[in-house]
């Protein structure tokens, strides 16, 4: 045992675990375990937000403490510690506040949004102590987080297994399966969190340009879309999000007359997770470029002022109009499940090479299941990726697979007219711009690299392979350009 933990005598068992942050995620969670019979030391820096939860949602099996050595010491060994806090400073800073509080054994799990290199230090630093150490991935929002989210560990498997049945209780259900399984070790919860929440972009924004396409391209009212949307719903896009967005065109403003969509400013903002993704995908050397340019997308959202200034000053273009409107609602559907396959490609690409680069040796099929319900990304085509890579672990592409290859193969036209449709109109479509440039460039016997080897080795003599002969070549230019 370090010198810097605590030793103590056995005390009597008492509650199962702590939660510290009692906001909206950390509230819901506890309140989850608390109705599966588990019973929950919470805690908050601010005890008002401690007060307010329990006068608000009273429940037995949770307890308020209002200091950490109070909630330490009324947990049995091993201690189970969860922290549902903003990410970065913050979780450090309780972490250093309970190693000597803990004592060799315990462990804690971070529940945030944290990025997963800060999470590999947190549990280098506390196996150096004794303790251990889990980074949680967990999506579905407030209600996901209160009825049955989709978790996400990463870490010790040794402290998984002394939390996997508190876990895998809470988490929500596919065919009586629990959406809650071992990711890998280290800071692999939190990567697969972080890609869980690149797709995520990419399909909303996907779903954000296809009603764009429907409202100014096709004349679609919002009732209209909504039934668009729920349609949609009951076949091969049923997902949790198209669902929402059905509901979404539906609601009534409660503080304007008309639709609450229409009152809401035309600007969105991001966490941080789909940029992470983004920036871990060009150390890697993968292509995600859908989920990156949905990450621009919010970013040029944003600049309102500039817009409003730009959308004075350039020309825009004559807005294509829709003869058959149901036949264009068709074209877009097709649009929309291509660029879905195609931006999980995407992703599942990233986690396939993140397995490998780091050895975690993630199972894809697994995690697609455990997507299934409970997450923000739920949907149909889940069921097809896990049976995807059941049937070939080592698959190299989501494209590759028999099921999304045949639509793809199927419905690619519709997403080349879409996008022409869009950009000849002048609506902006960046997800599925780069879906098509994507697809492309994924099938392309030609991209142009060899002119840029060629470039390269001319500016900078930095060689170039051959295709008739093995080797690294380099050739003396002749230099006759004129600047």
């Amino acid at each position: 045992m370090k010198e810097n933990l605590k030793k103590t005598e056995p005390t009597p068992e008492l509650l199962d675990i702590g939660l510290i942050g009692l906001s909206v995620m950390g509230r819901s969670l506890a309140l989850n375990m608390a109705d599966h019979g588990f019973q929950v030391a919470g805690y908050n820096r601010s005890p008002e937000v401690t007060q307010k939860v329990m006068e608000e949602h009273p429940h037995h099996n949770l307890i308020p403490f209002f200091s950490l050595p109070e909630l330490v010491s009324a947990l049995r060994r091993p201690r189970k510690i969860m922290l549902m806090i903003q990410a970065g400073a913050p979780v450090d800073a309780v972490i250093d506040q309970l190693i000597p509080l803990l004592d060799e054994g315990d462990f804690i799990m971070d529940g945030g949004n944290s990025y997963f290199g800060d999470t590999n230090r947190r549990a280098a630093l506390l196996k150096e102590k004794g303790l251990r150490y889990l980074g949680v991935g967990i999506s579905g929002g407030e209600e996901g987080a209160r009825f049955g989210p989709s978790i996400m560990p990463g870490g010790s498997r040794e402290a998984y297994e002394s939390v996997q049945q508190i876990l895998e209780t809470i988490a929500a259900k596919t065919k009586n399966e629990p959406c809650c399984a071992y990711i890998g070790p280290e800071g692999a919860g939190h990567y697969v969190k972080m890609v869980h929440n690149g797709i995520e972009y990419a399909d909303m924004q996907l779903i954000a340009e296809s009603c764009l396409l429907l409202k100014y391209a096709g004349g679609f009212t919002n009732r209209e879309l909504a039934d668009i949307y729920r349609t949609w719903n009951k076949g091969e896009l049923h997902s949790y999000l198209i669902g929402i967005t059905a509901d979404i065109f539906l609601e009534a403003d409660d503080m304007a007359d008309g639709d609450i969509i229409d009152h809401i400013l035309d600007s969105a903002g991001q966490k941080g997770t789909g940029r992470w993704a983004s920036i871990e995908s060009l150390k890697q050397g993968v292509d995600i470029s859908m989920i990156t340019a949905a990450c621009n997308a919010r970013v040029m959202s944003n600049h309102l002022e500039r817009r409003q200034k730009a959308s004075s000053l350039i020309h825009a273009p004559a807005v294509t109009a829709v003869e058959d409107k149901q036949a264009f609602a068709e074209m877009v559907r097709e649009a929309l499940y291509t660029g879905k396959i195609i931006a999980y490609a995407q992703g599942f690409s990233l986690m396939q090479d993140a397995s490998h680069r780091f050895g975690w040796n993630l199972d894809l099929g697994t995690i697609a299941s455990i997507f299934r319900a409970g997450c923000i990304i739920q949907a149909e085509f889940l069921n097809d990726i896990t049976k995807a890579f059941l049937k070939y672990p080592e698959l190299e592409s989501l494209i590759f697979d028999d099921f999304f290859l045949s639509r793809i193969n199927r419905y690619q036209e519709n997403l080349r007219k879409t996008t022409g449709l869009a950009v000849s109109s002048g609506l902006p479509v960046p997800a599925f711009f780069n879906a098509v440039s994507y697809l492309d460039s994924f099938r392309a016997k030609a991209s142009g690299a060899n002119l840029i080897q060629a470039q390269r080795d001319f500016f900078g003599a930095h060689t170039f392979e051959r295709t008739d002969r093995k080797g690294i070549f380099h050739h003396e230019w002749r230099a006759g350009h004129e600047v």
